[in-house]
C-alpha cells in the first residue's frame, strides 16, 4: 500500500509524500457500555487507512481517494464539510485543528485503505486518526495522541453526524502489537493487556447485512439507559451512570426498574463485569474462560439488550456449536455487521465450510470471512 500510495501521489502531485497509517479495530468484549462511561476491550488490527501528505505552498488542500477514485479540493480559509462525503473527514479534522490554534497550511493528500466495507472495523475512525497523525507530523505540530482522538470523535459528531463513543479513535491511536486495551470510558485511560491466543485465531464473519432499524434502536437504547439512571438515583444517590453498579446490585435494580428497562440495565452492568473478567482470563492464559465470556456477551446483547438480528444469532449459534470454536459473539452496534470468533487455527477451513452453506441456505447470502491479527496503533511510516 505504501508503494501504491507513493506512486499515486507522485502521479497526481509530482512530489514524494510523508506517509502515515492508522488501523481499524476489533472490540474483544464490552459492547454498548461506552455511552454509560463503562469499560471496553478493543484491539487494533493490521488492516487500516494509509495517508500520503505533502505541503503544496497554496491555501488549498488537494485530495485524492484511491478507494473512491475521486479528486476533491477545498480552501483552508473557508472549510465547509459536506455530510456524507469522504472528504468531510479531512475537512473536519482541519477545522478542529485550526480552532485549536494550529496553523494548518496548504497540503496535498492521497488516501487509501484495506478495511473491508461494512465489517465493523471502524474505517471512519481510522481515517480521522490517520489524517490527524499525518497533518500533525507534516507541520511538526506534535499534537498529543489523546487530542487527535478527541478531534476525531468531535469531527464525527459535528461533521459526519455520527454520535460515536471514544473507543474507535482511541483504539486506533493507542493500539499496541499483540495487546488489547482495557479502556475506561469515563477517565479515557487504558491498561494494555497481552493477548496470546496460542493455537487459536480471531476471525470475523460478516453477515453482509445492515438492518435499517439500527440507528433508531441505538438511540432508544441510550435513552433507556439514561432513564434507568434517573429512576435508580433515588436509591443509589451517588450513581452517575450504570457503570457505577456492580453485579451484586442487580437484585435491587430489578426491584426498582420496569422489566424492559431492567433488561437493558442488566446488560450494561454484566457486560462491564465481563470486560474485567476477560482481561483477567487473557492475562492468565485461560482461553476457555475467555471464550465462554464471548458467548455470554452474545446472549446478553441478543436477549437482554436486543440489538442482534436473525443473521447474527444464526452465525453465533452455529459457531458456538463447533468443538474447535471457543467462543462467538456479535461485535459492534448490532442489527448486522460481524460476529467475532475464537477458532482453532488448524480448523479455519473447516470453520468456513461449516458456516457458509447453512447461512447461504437460510438467508440467500454468502458470509465473508476476515482474519484479524492484533497490530500497532497509528504511526508515521516515513
Amino acid at each position: 500500500m505504501i508503494s501504491q500510495l507513493t506512486q499515486t501521489f507522485q502521479s497526481y502531485f509530482g512530489s514524494t509524500p510523508l506517509v502515515a497509517f492508522a488501523p481499524g479495530r476489533i472490540n474483544l468484549i464490552g459492547e454498548h457500555t461506552d455511552y454509560q462511561e463503562g469499560f471496553v476491550f478493543p484491539a487494533t488490527v493490521k488492516q487500516g487507512i494509509w495517508v500520503g501528505i505533502q505541503k503544496n505552498g497554496l491555501t488549498q488542500a488537494r485530495l485524492y481517494s484511491i478507494d473512491f477514485d475521486q479528486e476533491f479540493s477545498f480552501s483552508l480559509d473557508f472549510i465547509s464539510p459536506k455530510n456524507g462525503h469522504w472528504a468531510t473527514y479531512v475537512m473536519g479534522m482541519c477545522a478542529l485543528m485550526k480552532q485549536s490554534g494550529y496553523e494548518v497550511q496548504g497540503f496535498d493528500m492521497v488516501i487509501g485503505g484495506n478495511i473491508p466495507v461494512g465489517s465493523g472495523l471502524s474505517s471512519s475512525a481510522a481515517l480521522s486518526v490517520a489524517i490527524g497523525t499525518a497533518i500533525s507530523s507534516l507541520f511538526d505540530f506534535q499534537i498529543p495522541k489523546k487530542n487527535i482522538v478527541l478531534y476525531s470523535q468531535k469531527s464525527e459528531h459535528l461533521y459526519a453526524g455520527v454520535k460515536c463513543g471514544i473507543m474507535d479513535p482511541y483504539a486506533s491511536a493507542f493500539g499496541a502489537e499483540g495487546k488489547a486495551l482495557l479502556l475506561d470510558c469515563r477517565s479515557n485511560s487504558h491498561e494494555e493487556i497481552p493477548v496470546n491466543l496460542g493455537e487459536y485465531t480471531l476471525m470475523l464473519v460478516n453477515t453482509k447485512v445492515k438492518h435499517s432499524l439500527a440507528d433508531s434502536a441505538y438511540n432508544k437504547r441510550r435513552e433507556a439507559c439514561e432513564e434507568s439512571v434517573k429512576i435508580l438515583q433515588t436509591e443509589f444517590p451517588n450513581l452517575i451512570t450504570l457503570r457505577d453498579l456492580a453485579i451484586t446490585d442487580l437484585e435491587k435494580v430489578e426491584q426498582l426498574l420496569p422489566k424492559e428497562l431492567f433488561l437493558k440495565a442488566k446488560h450494561v452492568i454484566t457486560e462491564c463485569s465481563r470486560v474485567h473478567e476477560a482481561a483477567t482470563a487473557l492475562q492468565a492464559g485461560e482461553l476457555g474462560s475467555f471464550g465462554k465470556l464471548l458467548n455470554a456477551s452474545h446472549f446478553s446483547l441478543s436477549q437482554d439488550f436486543e440489538v442482534s438480528c436473525p443473521e447474527l444469532d444464526f452465525l453465533a449459534e452455529k459457531a458456538q456449536a463447533l468443538d474447535f470454536v471457543l467462543g462467538s459473539r456479535m461485535m459492534g452496534g448490532g442489527f448486522g455487521g460481524c460476529t467475532l470468533n475464537l477458532v482453532k487455527t488448524s480448523e479455519l477451513e473447516a470453520f468456513q465450510t461449516a458456516l457458509t452453506s447453512p447461512y447461504d441456505q437460510a438467508f440467500q447470502k454468502t458470509p465473508e470471512f476476515i482474519l484479524v491479527e492484533i497490530g500497532e496503533g497509528a504511526r508515521v511510516l516515513g
